[in-house]
């Protein structure tokens, strides 16, 4: 099985990338975050029918979504959001014991205590989910760089959000012994692993970026992962997909 995750910076803009994408790779679980746009202004190329699909925007700002190969599960998912989700920012979908989320952290530059509030809900739903005794594969755009090794040599600075202590305790807190940092686990000595660059100086080009984009897992999942892969020659976004095969 094949889940990725991408901020699509929004999907109207990369309609035809995120097409081409999904024909050439062939994942069965989706996961987009930053759609800026709602419901109704989905394009519809983007409305594919192999996937059963929720789209939960709003116009011009956040928004995700979680796209499903129908032929990959059994039955149909059950969709619905977390009681703190805000802005558009998280969608779940249950297949029975397993479930699947596409979330997108705020990245906190307008407002850091709505995303430590954010981050902190996370982490407890995320144990809630584990202590249910269910599996998680919990995928998006969580604007944290985990550690000092995701983040590019020239990108470090001290106190900047995204890379502040408390952040970082958090994302641990998310973790928890629960889930698995899927990309890490498999590269863990890959200092050049990153997700996001900013849009300005060739910064992609050169590859100096951060890894805030992730595809978390159950212990029990993660465990099955081959292979965990940064998707940098897919599209304009300033974010890559990031795609793990699953056995």
């Amino acid at each position: 099985m094949k889940i990725a995750t991408w901020n699509v910076n929004g999907i109207r803009a990369r309609e035809a990338q995120f097409c081409e994408w999904l024909e050439r790779d062939q994942p069965d679980v989706v996961c987009l975050q930053e759609l800026k746009a709602d419901p109704t202004q989905i394009p519809d190329r983007c409305k594919i029918a192999e996937y059963t699909t929720y789209w939960h925007g709003q116009r011009g700002y956040s928004g995700v979504s979680l796209h499903i190969r129908k032929a990959a599960f059994e039955g149909e998912p059950e969709f619905s959001h977390p009681a703190f989700d805000m802005e558009t920012r998280i969608v779940q979908a249950r297949f029975g014991n397993l479930v699947l989320a596409s979330v997108y952290v705020p990245n906190g530059g307008k407002d850091y205590d709505a995303k430590i509030r954010f981050l902190r809900d996370l982490a407890a739903w995320t144990k809630q989910v584990h202590d249910e005794g269910r599996e998680l594969v919990l995928c998006g755009d969580i604007n944290i760089a985990r550690t000092d090794m995701d983040v590019h040599p020239r990108e470090k600075k001290a106190g900047v959000i995204g890379q502040r202590p408390e952040e970082r305790e958090l994302f641990e807190q998310i973790l928890d012994g629960h889930l698995v940092d899927v990309a890490r686990t498999l590269h863990p000595e890959d200092a050049n692993m990153f997700t996001w660059w900013a849009p300005w100086r060739n910064m992609r080009q050169r590859n100096i970026g951060w890894r805030i984009d992730y595809i978390l897992a159950s212990q029990t999942l993660a465990a099955r992962a081959s292979t965990c892969a940064v998707l940098g020659e897919v599209g304009t976004s300033d974010h890559a997909p990031v795609m793990t095969t699953i056995a």
